[in-house]
């Protein structure tokens, strides 16, 4: 499990997963439904990225997102 502490953290997950697929940023753009720039802007963790869109980008990738207080049991 990966602990992501920022947008960049998250952008360079979804880069190296979208590479181990294979895919090319404009495949996972049609694939999304956004644009190319959209993916470029998020794996380069840009900060202001809608929240809905990363995270349909994340499912169309196979990533599951937990979240959970710090302190608290897993």
């Amino acid at each position: 499990m990966m602990v992501a502490h920022d947008a960049a953290d998250i952008g360079s997950l979804i880069r190296k997963k979208r590479i181990g697929l294979g895919m090319t940023q404009s495949q996972l753009a049609d694939i999304t439904g956004n644009g190319t720039r959209f993916i470029s802007d998020l794996e380069n963790g840009k900060q202001t990225m809608q929240i809905g869109k990363v995270l349909d980008t994340l499912h169309v990738l196979g990533i599951d997102v937990y979240i959970s207080a710090r302190g608290e049991a897993e």
